[in-house]
């Protein structure tokens, strides 16, 4: 009886001298949890005052929030005599086994993260990734999601998006347009380039800087091929529209000058 009598006394002893450290631990970790709500608000507030985009802010808040709240567990367990870099060794080498286990996953996590930082495009954007070209639907942490030009849904891995080149047709406010026409040999090649330039001019969304560039680059088999170079605001018209009036206007102004486009034809010899 006494032994355990005197057990007690000093686990009451233990636990008294052990009460102060678990009390401050205890507040340190709810004063984190406070903080780190508070922080992350502030954080997204200020990210939406900037008129961020609304998943960059979400992530930013979301890593502030962890950020304080690990560090305060940290804290919290050093309070209680906790061996911490013991526990973080452990936790290291467990994390690299899981990472491992689900290294794409991760990949595609911090790829995810990344493009989101960095913002490469946006949503509604028209890009072309790897053989894949369309426009933004979604950006999340694990995919990205386009709607391809003939309307088919895409999903790319965040990792295959960041490794590969990126091309955005929406951030460039001019694009070049490129029309390739053919013309009798029997044309005059000065005429001709001459009514291909005064044509082009009154396509909509042209832009007279740079100037129209007209190049004749093959001798086809039954025509003189030449390519029409002009440049066009992409905030007045598109590249699919601006070249389709391109070659309306070309054809009905080289019918009107009587400027002929052969058919492809073909010689045939005959021997006896």
């Amino acid at each position: 009886m006494d032994t355990s009598v005197q057990i007690f006394e000093e686990w009451l002893v233990r636990f008294g001298s052990f009460l102060p450290n678990l009390i401050v631990s205890l507040l340190v970790f709810v004063l984190s949890l406070v903080a780190a709500g508070l922080l992350s608000r502030v954080v997204r507030r200020a990210m939406h005052h900037r008129e961020a985009d609304p998943e960059l802010t979400l992530l930013m808040g979301h890593i502030t929030r962890w950020s304080i709240v690990i560090l305060g567990i940290v804290v919290s367990l050093q309070q209680i005599n906790f061996d911490v870099t013991a526990f973080l060794t452990g936790l290291g080498i467990l994390g690299f086994t899981v990472g491992f286990a689900i290294q794409d996953v991760s990949k595609n996590f911090v790829a995810g993260t990344l493009l989101l930082l960095q913002q490469p495009f946006d949503i509604g954007d028209a890009i072309k990734i790897g053989e894949f070209s369309g426009s933004v639907i979604t950006i999340d942490l694990r995919a990205t999601e386009l709607r391809t030009f003939d309307g088919k849904s895409v999903l790319i891995p965040n990792a295959d998006v960041f490794t590969s080149p990126i091309v955005n047709y929406s951030r460039a406010n001019t694009r070049r347009v490129e029309l390739t026409v053919g013309v009798s040999y029997d044309s005059d090649l000065e005429f001709v380039r001459k009514m291909a330039t005064d044509t082009i001019i009154g396509v909509p969304g042209i832009l007279q800087e740079p100037p129209i560039n007209v190049t004749f680059d093959n001798l086809g088999p039954s025509s003189v091929d030449f390519t029409v170079y002009y440049w066009i605001d992409t905030g007045q018209t598109n590249v699919l529209d601006a070249k389709s009036a391109g070659i309306t206007s070309i054809k009905a102004a080289f019918e009107k000058a009587e400027i002929e486009m052969p058919y492809p034809t073909q010689v045939v010899h005959l021997q006896q």
